[in-house]
């Protein structure tokens, strides 16, 4: 019964943490978490069950809905074949990364330095610096500058706004669509 009402604080407190303070709630867990790690929605089961596994550098953004698993899961309907097989590898981010919403990070993954993934991917490979990515499984689609120059041709030029700033700059903007 003690066990019991532990497990319920504990689990009571790791959802606390997660809304408060989701890079100290990574840490706790294992996850080697840089400077100026950013998370937009964690969940609990996010960094799967070997979280010790994933090293985020800095300037790392991760939007809710994202996965990382370090372990193939699908050996366990081969086991009764190869009872010792194992697949579990460790997935390592770089800095100034930014990961999109819904995305999943597989076993064995390195992300580079300068590095956007595009919502929904599934990264199955190595993504180098310097380039984004997107897809299933997630390819290089683009060099990080190309994208740079993209966005500068489009921007509104609101990102140095705070919050309230830009959501009034927004609106006057987009007037004509209330």
């Amino acid at each position: 019964m003690i066990s019991l009402v532990r497990r319920i604080i504990r689990a009571l407190f790791n959802r606390y943490l997660i809304l408060r303070d989701p890079v100290r709630y990574a840490r706790s867990i294992g996850v080697k978490v840089g400077e100026g790690v950013h998370f937009y929605g964690m969940t609990p089961g996010m960094f799967g069950s070997e979280p010790w596994l994933i090293r985020l550098g800095n300037n790392v953004h991760i939007v809710s809905g994202c996965n990382f698993v370090t372990h193939d899961g699908g050996v366990l309907v081969l086991r009764h074949r190869v009872p010792d097989l194992e697949i579990t590898r460790p997935i390592s981010i770089g800095n100034n990364v930014y990961i999109g919403i819904n995305c999943t990070i597989l076993p064995g993954v390195t992300i580079g330095d300068n590095v956007i993934i595009g919502a929904g991917s599934v990264v199955s490979r190595d993504i180098p610096s310097d380039s984004v990515a997107a897809g299933i499984p997630a390819k290089v689609i683009k060099p990080i500058e190309e994208y740079l120059s993209q966005c500068r041709a489009r921007s509104l030029g609101f990102g140095h706004l705070s919050a309230e700033e830009k959501d009034q700059a927004l609106r006057r903007h987009y007037q004509d669509w209330t």
